[in-house]
């Protein structure tokens, strides 16, 4: 029998954050992965902005697209973890993150969406926000 020291209330919380923190990283990386695959190349992975963060910024030939990853355990919970509210933050970010980086201000924008559903090939939703 193995002794385990007590874990404070705050603790679990923590614990928890940091899980959630490394399946979201897991999660990016995955959508990168698949992304560069279909001939992106990714200019920014978590870029944060005052206005919101992005969870990637990917560009291929004349189009940079804004891309929001979701890991769920379903399309319909995944499909529902994004609100209006997320939608329209995630537009002003772009727009400020497109006023730092000059050289991307005429290319076609898109605002695409990386589903993670299970053990599933992550799906790509081109301007599904």
């Amino acid at each position: 029998m193995g002794w385990r020291r007590a874990t404070a209330p705050g603790e679990r919380g923590r614990d928890a954050r940091r899980s959630r923190e490394r399946q979201g990283r897991h999660a990016e990386w995955i959508a990168a992965l698949s992304l560069r695959l279909r001939g992106y190349r990714i200019l920014g992975i978590r870029e944060k902005t005052p206005l919101g963060e992005i969870d990637l910024i990917a560009v291929r030939g004349r189009r940079v697209a804004f891309v929001e990853v979701k890991r769920r355990a379903t399309l319909e919970a995944a499909e529902a973890a994004i609100s209006a509210a997320q939608r329209a933050r995630i537009r002003r970010a772009a727009n400020l993150w497109l006023a730092r980086n000059e050289r991307y201000r005429t290319c076609e924008l898109g605002f695409d969406i990386v589903f993670l559903i299970g053990g599933r090939w992550p799906r790509y939703i081109p301007n599904g926000l």
